[in-house]
């Protein structure tokens, strides 16, 4: 499985989001993951509103196999959920 975390410098959210990412990449051998800085990389919040199909107001902003799951407390969530983080 792929995630993409699109996010900025500076954002705590963000931060917390690629260390869960680490977490998760350490755990499985089957997560990867890419951040994606969206200032340097010239992306839009329209850019990511478009991908994911509805408005994406703050960041990260977070895909996973190309499925968008929302912000920081989603993708934690998620996680919690499903891949097995802190267990």
């Amino acid at each position: 499985m792929f995630t993409v975390i699109f996010g900025r410098e500076g954002c705590p959210y963000c931060v917390r989001a690629k260390e869960v990412a680490e977490r998760l990449a350490s755990q499985r051998d089957d997560f990867n993951y890419r951040y994606v800085d969206i200032i340097k990389e010239g992306i839009s919040k329209g850019d990511l509103e478009k991908s994911a199909g509805k408005p994406c107001p703050t960041v990260p902003q977070i895909f996973l196999d190309e499925n968008h799951i929302g912000g920081f407390t989603e993708f934690e969530a998620y996680a919690k959920e499903n891949l097995g983080l802190y267990s």
